[in-house]
């Protein structure tokens, strides 16, 4: 009976949308569309025969409710038979024949979606009373509101309906059902302040009160031949205990069958295990384990409210608490209310006991999310801080890198300097051996000299004295062919030694040409070995206008050998004296000669300035 009132409430709006013009009048062709639809939806086998035989076309035919009503109770309602359909599509294509013709989605005064307004629809037609046309009684609206309300996670405004009544008192005697749609979408029953929250919470009273879902929730369950530890997604009705790879529900792993024999116990830990507790079926014992102790304590007192509902017959929980708020308020229109049965107050206590719980819950849920939060930013903070040393380590050794760079190009100077040291020492020794050579070679020329002078003058004393004493003519010849050809020997040692003495000059030129470049790259390399303390490169760059203009670094080899070369005048040092010009060409020309030119360093004297 209670099956076919609930149909009947679904397929009342279903005609009522086919009437032309709210006459009550239904044609015939569109009854036949409807009764094939309920035939479909219901899984009822068509019988043609019968429906053209009511509907046959004579002056007594069915055209309204009334003369519907007994094809609708004897050939449709009457084979329905309660798990052999889906519920769910059945009202859904009810709805969607009346919201076609009434409901307007999408307009800027409402928030219900087209799947919002067919599960208020249906929560509607569970609580609306057994009279046509279909109201829902204002005791009714606020349960409803309460529910949506703390689904929301927010406590919800009486207020709101009262003043709705005090407006219009005609609504204290029920609300229909567009009108209570209405209502909700333009917030004056529920104030909404998230759309997605509202959409959400809907939902979840939709499955608790539509579909019977007393809980829900991931628990671990222990397989029957296998023996090992699953999560699973429960879902408890009345029935049974279903269970699910994940909430989706797509893949449906089994279902725990519950009746009055049926027995939940706790367990104690094992296998690792905590939160025990198994059902005991007359065929099967099953082992699960929960979340924490809360809710186990949860699980446990749902699936006793199953197991009492089975006892007494009832397949829903909440159409026999309505039944039970519909008793109390027909006794209280007679007398004051009484004391409620055992019964009835031990489930009214659980539900109220199993709302504590859930409010518990949520405000748990909620304290969880604001501590993640919390441990979230200071993860954030404690990240950014990393970055920020990682990013000073970075620059750090950036820095270090820079450093040890200019170290390894001050090494390399260094080396090179020391080349041009070694160089410029070896051609100083090679100078000073020539020097040295030459000289000697000159010692011994001027030894030479000396005796041929005094050859010569013993020969030019022998001459006078054989002129002297009147010697014979061939003796005088032959002391004057003597005397002339040491004249000529003694004309080719000065000559030679002349010419010694040029190579000797060029020798010791060339030798302080190389003590000059060897005292140069000595004052580079002096320079260089300095070692240089932290933070005294920035001291350095900062006074190097200051060096630079007192004129006291070190200078190129064409500088210091023209402010240092031996014999060089005051005005040689000016920048146009032709004879300091003259001679940094001449010097330039050897040290090229010699391999020991100053291109290289004078380059390496500008980059030293840096350190």
């Amino acid at each position: 009976m209670e099956l076919k009132s609930e149909l009947l409430k679904s397929i009342w709006y279903a005609f009522t949308s086919l009437e032309a013009e709210h006459s009550g009048k239904v044609s015939k062709s569109q009854l036949k569309v409807l009764s094939h639809n309920l035939y479909t939806a219901l899984n009822i086998p068509h019988d043609p025969v019968a429906l053209e035989e009511h509907f046959r076309d004579d002056d007594e035919g069915p055209v309204s409710n009334q003369g519907y009503m007994p094809y609708l109770n004897n050939y449709i309602l009457a084979k329905a038979k309660e798990g052999t359909f889906d519920k769910e599509k059945f009202d859904s294509l009810c709805w969607m024949m009346t919201a076609k013709k009434n409901f307007k989605e999408g307009t800027k005064e409402s928030v219900c979606s087209w799947q919002d307004g067919f599960r208020l629809f249906c929560l509607f037609n569970l609580l609306s009373e057994d009279r046509y046309p279909l109201v829902m009684i204002p005791a009714e609206v606020e349960y409803l509101m309460k529910k949506i309300s703390t689904a929301m996670n927010q406590e919800w405004d009486g207020k709101l309906l009262e003043d709705l009544i005090s407006q219009n008192p005609s609504y204290k005697q029920g609300l229909s059902f567009w009108l209570f749609l209405e209502l909700v979408s333009t917030g004056r029953l529920l104030r909404i302040t998230n759309v997605y929250a509202f959409s959400l919470a809907l939902n979840e009273v939709f499955q608790e009160m539509y579909h019977n879902v007393l809980k829900k929730g991931y628990m671990w369950k222990k397989g029957h031949v296998r023996r090992n530890w699953t999560e699973r997604w429960f879902v408890l009705k009345p029935s049974n205990i279903s269970y699910y790879v994940s909430e989706d529900l797509k893949e449906k792993k089994g279902d725990i069958p519950l009746d009055k024999n049926c027995v939940v116990e706790n367990l104690p830990e094992k296998e690792g295990r905590r939160c025990l507790f198994c059902v005991k079926t007359p065929t099967r014992t099953y082992e699960i384990s929960a979340s924490d102790q809360k809710q186990r304590v949860e699980w446990i007192q749902a699936i006793q409210i199953a197991t009492r509902l089975q006892d007494k017959g009832k397949t829903s929980l909440h159409q026999d608490l309505k039944l039970h708020r519909r008793e109390q308020r027909g006794r209280s229109c007679h007398s004051q209310e009484g004391p409620r049965s055992t019964q009835e107050q031990q489930i009214e206590s659980i539900i109220q006991h199993q709302r504590e719980l859930e409010a518990q819950r949520r405000q748990q849920e909620e304290q969880e999310k604001e501590h993640q939060k919390e441990v979230q930013r200071e993860l954030e903070r404690q990240l950014e801080e990393a970055e920020k040393a990682k990013n000073n380590m970075v620059e750090e050794l950036t820095l270090k890198e820079k450093e040890a760079e200019r170290q390894r190009q001050r090494i390399q100077e260094l080396e090179m300097i020391q080349q041009k040291l070694e160089a410029a020492l070896t051609a100083e020794i090679q100078a000073r051996v020539e020097e040295e050579k030459a000289r000697l070679e000159q010692e011994q020329l001027l030894q030479q000299e000396e005796e041929k002078v005094k050859q010569l003058k013993r020969l030019q004393e022998e001459q006078e004295a054989l002129l002297q004493k009147n010697k014979p003519e061939g003796d005088i010849v032959l002391e004057s062919s003597a005397l002339h050809v040491a004249s000529q020997e003694l004309q080719t040692l000065r000559e030679t030694r002349e010419r010694s003495h040029q190579h000797l000059e060029e020798a010791q030129k060339k030798l302080q040409t190389a003590t000059s470049y060897v005292k140069h790259w000595n004052v580079q390399l002096n320079r260089l070995m300095r070692p240089i303390n932290p933070g005294e490169r920035f001291q350095q760059q900062r006074q190097v206008k200051k060096i630079q203009c007192t004129g006291e670094t070190a200078f190129s080899s064409q500088e210091f050998i023209s402010r240092w070369h031996p014999g060089t005048s005051q005005e040689s040092d000016q920048p146009g004296s032709q004879s300091s010009v003259e001679e940094e060409e001449e010097v330039s020309e050897q040290l090229k000669a010699a391999g020991l030119s100053d291109e290289d360093g004078t380059q390496t004297q500008d980059n030293g300035q840096n350190y």
